[in-house]
């Protein structure tokens, strides 16, 4: 049974960290149920296990956390919804790279529910959308920007972290770093796009797709 945590208002980082070491603990040694928590964090820039110093452009603008998670430097902030994922991956088939998956088929289910079609491209981390309405890349394909991130870590085979989706933000804030160290394209979100979404939309469709994604 998978328990579901919104909160209102914006929660400190390292509440958030503190909660997913207890909780993940407690799922570990089967005291605790898996749980989505869907949240908004004050702006922030977390750092993964693979974030390079030279993509931190602007260390002063907003503080800067170690988060351990896989992945690169991301940024969180009001507008944008993060959903932390405790899960017990070693019951849902242990296969890493299949819950990943699972993940990105969630947040592109997701999207469908407003019409935006989310895809992955090799090499990428994250959920994309083509905006055809930009100067095309190099080769000719359509421009496209970054809609969603993901980053997740495991302990004992039970998931942290998770995924982040920008119904939002101010997209100016992305600028102090490169995010996911991918400098040839830009971020956009649902009302960028033009979609009046709020979060309660968005976190219904989340509930709703989790069902068949998950």
């Amino acid at each position: 049974m998978v328990e579901w945590i919104i909160s209102d208002g914006l929660t400190a980082y390292e509440d958030a960290l503190a909660f997913m070491e207890t909780r993940v603990a407690g799922i570990i040694d089967g005291s605790a149920n898996e749980c989505i928590w869907l949240l908004e964090h004050p702006p922030l820039y977390t750092a993964g296990t693979s974030a390079k110093h030279a993509d931190l452009i602007d260390p002063d603008r907003f503080p800067v956390f170690d988060a351990r998670r896989g992945g690169e430097y991301t940024y969180h902030g009001p507008g944008q919804r993060v959903a932390y994922v405790m899960l017990n991956v070693g019951q849902r088939g242990h296969d890493v790279r299949a819950f990943v998956k699972d993940l990105e088929n969630w947040v592109i289910a997701t999207l469908d529910t407003f019409n935006v079609k989310g895809e992955i491209r090799e090499g990428r981390v994250g959920v994309w959308v083509q905006r055809p309405e930009k100067p095309a890349q190099p080769d000719g394909s359509p421009a496209e920007d970054k809609i969603a991130a993901l980053g997740i870590r495991l302990r004992k085979w039970v998931s942290f972290h998770g995924l982040s989706i920008n119904v939002d933000p101010d997209l100016s804030h992305f600028d102090g770093i490169v995010p996911c160290g991918i400098s040839d394209h830009g971020v956009t979100s649902l009302v960028d796009l033009g979609l009046p979404v709020t979060m309660n939309d968005l976190d219904v469709a989340l509930r709703r797709s989790f069902e068949t994604c998950m």
